[in-house]
């Protein structure tokens, strides 16, 4: 775990940036779920093995689908198996807000079901292909929103010399941290990665880690496991 005095690490988390991280830097989170975002890992982070409990309603509030969808719209990523764009949403009669409430509902009365996920393929520098799923917009939406509550209670346990995909780091960052080393008389390097290690993760591990931080209902597991995992 993270080794620095929990005041110093929540310092860090009231960074404008950590927030932002959770999205883009052209939308600023709001304050109201920013704050939940801090309760939440101020409580993971003093109490590491407390299990939280009542957070699936927290993923299907209006403001956090509505963050999510800013985030998402903010990033303009290509449509998915549907077809459907950012701007036939927003062109749409029901527009944005429209899009928002009928995702709302479809999660909090958990009728809420997944689309196939769009499979290109991006060429590596040694001619292989690197496969990409591409989710719908509807999709990638409610997997934001659990990101929104669900970042900052695992965030907590990453250790600090931890830099992929956490909030408020890049690779860039990691590279800093390598010339740090060097310059400090440090020599041996180490490279070493997971051939397509996404491909075959252990759900069912994972999930059993997912529990010990959040306690969920059979159904409700069943429900958000289908699109958060």
């Amino acid at each position: 775990m993270d080794k620095r005095p929990v005041t110093e690490q929540l310092e860090f988390w009231k960074a404008e940036d950590i927030w932002l991280h959770a999205g883009h830097k052209g939308v600023k989170i709001p304050e109201k779920l920013s704050s939940l975002r801090q309760k939440l890992y101020r409580k993971a982070k003093e109490e590491p093995k407390f299990r939280f409990y009542v957070l699936y309603d927290r993923i299907f509030r209006k403001d956090v689908i509505a963050c999510a969808y800013a985030i998402a719209r903010a990033k303009n990523g290509a449509p998915g198996v549907d077809g459907v764009t950012f701007k036939q949403i927003d062109a749409s009669p029901e527009g944005s807000d429209g899009f928002v409430d009928s995702l709302h509902e479809a999660l909090r009365t958990k009728t809420y079901k997944p689309d196939a996920v769009r499979r290109v393929y991006i060429p590596k520098p040694d001619g292989r292909q690197r496969p990409l799923g591409i989710p719908t917009i509807r999709d990638r939406v409610a997997q934001l929103a659990a990101l929104l509550i669900l970042e900052p209670i695992f965030e907590a346990d990453f250790l600090d010399c931890s830099y992929g995909f956490r909030p408020g780091r890049s690779a860039h960052d990691a590279l800093k941290e390598i010339y740090k080393n060097i310059e400090q008389g440090r020599k041996a390097v180490y490279d070493a990665d997971m051939s397509v290690y996404f491909d075959s993760i252990p759900h069912d591990k994972l999930m059993k880690c997912h529990d010990q931080k959040w306690h969920l209902s059979v159904s409700a597991k069943k429900h958000i496991s289908s699109f958060c995992v």
